[in-house]
């Protein structure tokens, strides 16, 4: 591996672990039991490195995205995996990683609203339309508000605002926001398959 994906290796590592405000050159350093001099040859800052490290992470998660989106035999299954795969990622990352993106490295920031407003809405409309031609989702939906609707809901959840770290954790939200948006979604076909899902038996009136 080369010395710059060696150190941006090192560095998500402990941004996912300590948040990206509390890391410092000199923690990535020592991480890397690497001299200060070196890590600077190749990153003239912080921000150089939270620049690259958001721009490979991207990257990669395009590709698990995809993988996962793959797996899934009708709409309503790749959202239950897609949660399930997202549900393991945010078990390994700091709440206030997007709060630090947001307020310290805005140039990582714009990289990341990119990617939410292309990639990611283009997956959600993908599953809506995929979903409705199943029949699993409504028919009546409204694509393009209900895609921008489910797409505000991911930075939703890691708004201290909203959620104050210290009473929910992001895979209880995470869970909780993906399960209420298929329930809005879904016909009577696809509310049998979420219960199948959730191994849940609903009496029927």
């Amino acid at each position: 591996m080369e010395i710059k994906d060696r150190i941006l290796v090192a560095a998500v590592e402990l941004f996912m672990r300590n948040g990206i405000r509390s890391v410092s050159m000199d923690d990535i350093a020592t991480q890397l039991a690497m001299s200060k001099k070196t890590l600077y040859k190749w990153f003239e800052n912080k921000d150089q490195i939270v620049h690259g490290v958001m721009q490979k992470y991207l990257l990669s998660e395009e590709v698990e995205c995809e993988n996962v989106f793959a797996t899934g035999s009708n709409a309503l299954e790749e959202m239950y995996n897609l949660m399930h795969w997202h549900k393991k990622t945010l078990s390994n990352v700091h709440p206030s990683i997007f709060f630090d993106l947001q307020k310290y490295h805005p140039q990582a920031w714009a990289l990341f609203e990119q990617h939410k407003n292309t990639f990611i809405l283009s997956k959600i409309i993908e599953n809506l339309r995929r979903g409705i031609s199943e029949g699993v989702y409504r028919a009546d939906i409204d694509v393009e508000v209900i895609a921008r609707i489910r797409l505000a809901e991911i930075e939703i959840i890691f708004d201290p605002k909203v959620f104050p770290t210290r009473e929910f954790d992001l895979q209880r939200i995470h869970i909780a926001c993906v399960e209420h948006y298929l329930a809005g979604i879904s016909s009577l076909k696809g509310h049998k398959l979420i219960n199948k899902y959730r191994n849940v038996t609903e009496p029927e009136a």
